[in-house]
C-alpha cells in the first residue's frame, strides 16, 4: 500500500472530518452536499469561469453561480482560493485491467490515476478489450469511473486463436456477433492493436468490416496503428490505413499514443500532421492521444520479435527457436528491430516476467555485456523463459512537441506497469506544456477533459455544466508535479488537493479518503441494433 494511503487509513475516521466547513442552514437540511468556492475555475472547453461557485447535490453539479457559498448552505464547503478547479481529467488509453479485477480495495481505488486528477479512464485499448463486459459482469467498487472498449485482439483470439491466417466467413460472423454483444453491453467503441499478434495477421478489409459495426452502433475506432516506425509498412502507410478504415467504415478515428518511433522516422511528425489535418478538413473525424514521455512502454516480445515468428503466440515462437535455421533468422530480425529502436542502450528492462527475475533496472546493452552475449541473444534467452517489460527510449523531443501543439491531440497515459506514465502523465504534461511551455491552463484542461469526453462519447462528463456528473479536480498549479520516474515508476504524483468523483470526495487535502464511488460507465447503443 502506498505511504500516503497508509497515513490516511491509520489516522482513523476523525481525519476524514478535518477541514470540513459545516453549515447547518437553520433547522432544515443543507441546500447542497458540497460547495466549491474561490477557485480559478476552467470549463472543459478551456474557458475560464470568473467568480463562480459550484454546488453539488446527489452526485451531480446542481448549480454554477457567483457567491453560492454566501447564499446557500452545504454539508461541506471547500475554499479553493489559490487552486485550479476543473472537470476531472479523462484518460482515453490505459491498461488498468488488473487493478479493476483486484480483490484489494486499495488497488481498485486506482491511486495512480486519482492522484493525477483523473476521474474517468478507458480500458480495452490496443485491441485487448474487456470480455467480462459482454458476459454482464460489473466491477467491484472503484475509486474512479471506467469506460470500456471492445477489442479486436480479444475477438480474433476468441474465434481464431493466435494463428496467422484469414478468418472464414463463419468466423467473421462470430467476431461480428461478439462485437455487437460488447456494444450492446455498453462498450464505447472498437479498439485495435494492429502492430500486435494476432491482430497484425488481419488485412485492412477485415478491420473495416468490424469497425463499420461499431460506427453504426454509435462507437468510435481506437487504433494502435500497424506501424509507428518502419517495422513493416511504415508509419505513413499505417496512418493511411487508419484513415482509410475510418472513411470506409464511416466511423470516427482515434489514434492511440501518436508518435514517430525510432531514429529512422524522426521528423515525420510534420507529414503525419498534414495528412490528418487534410482528412479533418474534408470532414473526417480524426483525433489522437499522446503521453509526454520519450520512452514507450512495451514487452521484449512485442518490441523486438517479428510478427511471423509469433504465429501461435510465445509457444509458437519457442518451437521456432528450437530450429537452428529459424533461430538464426529470428535473431537477425531482433537485431534489426533493436537498431530501429535506437540501439540496445535505448532499451531499459523495467520488469522481468521470466523465471530469472533478477535483471530489471538495466539496459539491454548492459545485460548483454554482463552475460557475454549479443543483445539479440540475451533477448532470446529471456523469451525462452518468459518475457520482460521495456522502457524504449525512441522518440524525439521535436516530434513530441509538434503533436502536442495540435488542437485534436489530448492527454493519454497508455499507463502500464513498470513505466512512470501510469503514475505521472497528466502532471508531467502540465509541467511540460504549461509551466515550461507557456501554454495557458485552460488549454491544458480542454485537452485533458472536454476534448476527451467528446471523443469517447461521454455525454455528461468532461465539462462543468449544471446537470452533469460531479467529477472535479482541484489542484495546486505550483505543486502539480509527477514524482514517478524510470527508476521509481510507482510514486504517486503531487498537487491534487481535492478529487470529487460522482459527488463524493476521493482525495481531501491531498490525502486518500478510502471512498470508492467510481462507476462502470455504459454507452447506450442503438436500440434497434440490440433488440
Amino acid at each position: 500500500m502506498h505511504q500516503r494511503i497508509r497515513r490516511i487509513l491509520a489516522s482513523g475516521p476523525l481525519a476524514l472530518l478535518a477541514g470540513c466547513a459545516l453549515f447547518a442552514g437553520g433547522t432544515g437540511s443543507p441546500d447542497y452536499d458540497l460547495i466549491i468556492t474561490g477557485g480559478e475555475t476552467y470549463d472543459g472547453d478551456g474557458r475560464q469561469l470568473d467568480g463562480v461557485d459550484i454546488a453539488i447535490r446527489d452526485g451531480n453539479i446542481a448549480r454554477i453561480a457567483p457567491a453560492l457559498s454566501e447564499s446557500a448552505s452545504a454539508k461541506l464547503v471547500v475554499d479553493a482560493r489559490g487552486l485550479v478547479v476543473a472537470p476531472g481529467f479523462i484518460d482515453p488509453h490505459t491498461h488498468a485491467d488488473a487493478d479493476l479485477a483486484s480483490r484489494d480495495p486499495h488497488r481498485r481505488a486506482i491511486p495512480a490515476y486519482a492522484f493525477q486528477g483523473v476521474t474517468t479512464l478507458v480500458v480495452g485499448n490496443d485491441g485487448h478489450g474487456f470480455p467480462a463486459l459482454r458476459n454482464g459482469d460489473d466491477f467491484d467498487p472503484t475509486g474512479i469511473n471506467v469506460a470500456v472498449l471492445s477489442g479486436f485482439g480479444d475477438l480474433r483470439r476468441t474465434v481464431i486463436g493466435d494463428a496467422d491466417r484469414a478468418p472464414t466467413e463463419t468466423e467473421r460472423a462470430l467476431m461480428a456477433d461478439l462485437l455487437k454483444r460488447d456494444m450492446c453491453a455498453g462498450a464505447f467503441g472498437f479498439s485495435t492493436g494492429l502492430y500486435y499478434s494476432p491482430q497484425t495477421y488481419a488485412d485492412t478489409g477485415e478491420v473495416i468490416g468490424l469497425a463499420r459495426i461499431a460506427g453504426n452502433m454509435g462507437g468510435y475506432y481506437d487504433t494502435h496503428m500497424r506501424d509507428e516506425s518502419d517495422f513493416s509498412v511504415g508509419v505513413l502507410a499505417a496512418l493511411g490505413e487508419a484513415l482509410k478504415i475510418g472513411r470506409e467504415a464511416s466511423v470516427p478515428v482515434h489514434i492511440s499514443h501518436i508518435k514517430a518511433l525510432g531514429p529512422s522516422v524522426w521528423g515525420q511528425s510534420g507529414r503525419m500532421i498534414e495528412r490528418i489535418e487534410a482528412a479533418r478538413a474534408e470532414g473526417q473525424v480524426v483525433t489522437a492521444d499522446q503521453y509526454p514521455w520519450r520512452a514507450s512502454g512495451t514487452r521484449i516480445s512485442n518490441a523486438l520479435v517479428p510478427g511471423w515468428a509469433l504465429d501461435g503466440g510465445l509457444e509458437g515462437l519457442r518451437v521456432r527457436l528450437a530450429n537452428a535455421e529459424l533461430r538464426e533468422r529470428i535473431a537477425q530480425e531482433i537485431a534489426d528491430n533493436i537498431k530501429r529502436r535506437g540501439g540496445p542502450d535505448s532499451l531499459l528492462v523495467t520488469r522481468s516476467l521470466a523465471k530469472d527475475g533478477t535483471f530489471a533496472g538495466k539496459t539491454l546493452l548492459q545485460l548483454a555485456e554482463e552475460h557475454g552475449v549479443s543483445p539479440e541473444s540475451f533477448a532470446i534467452s529471456v523469451l525462452l523463459q518468459g518475457d520482460a517489460l521495456l522502457a524504449s527510449f525512441n522518440m524525439d523531443a521535436a516530434d513530441i512537441a509538434a503533436f502536442a501543439d495540435r488542437e485534436w491531440v489530448m492527454t493519454g497515459s497508455d499507463g502500464s506497469s513498470g513505466h512512470p506514465r501510469k503514475y505521472g502523465t497528466f502532471p508531467k504534461a502540465f509541467d511540460d506544456l504549461v509551466r515550461k511551455g507557456g501554454r495557458d491552463i485552460g488549454w491544458f484542461v480542454r485537452r485533458s477533459s472536454g476534448l476527451t469526453a467528446k471523443t469517447v462519447g461521454l455525454v455528461d462528463r468532461g465539462f462543468l455544466r449544471e446537470g452533469y456528473a460531479a467529477d472535479l479536480v482541484i489542484f495546486d498549479p505550483a505543486a502539480f508535479m509527477p514524482m514517478a520516474d524510470y527508476a521509481e515508476p510507482e510514486r504517486l504524483s503531487r498537487g491534487v488537493e481535492w478529487l470529487v468523483v460522482n459527488g463524493r470526495v476521493v482525495i481531501r487535502h491531498g490525502e486518500y479518503t478510502e471512498a470508492l464511488p467510481g462507476r462502470l460507465l455504459r454507452k447506450q447503443a442503438a436500440a434497434t441494433a440490440c433488440s
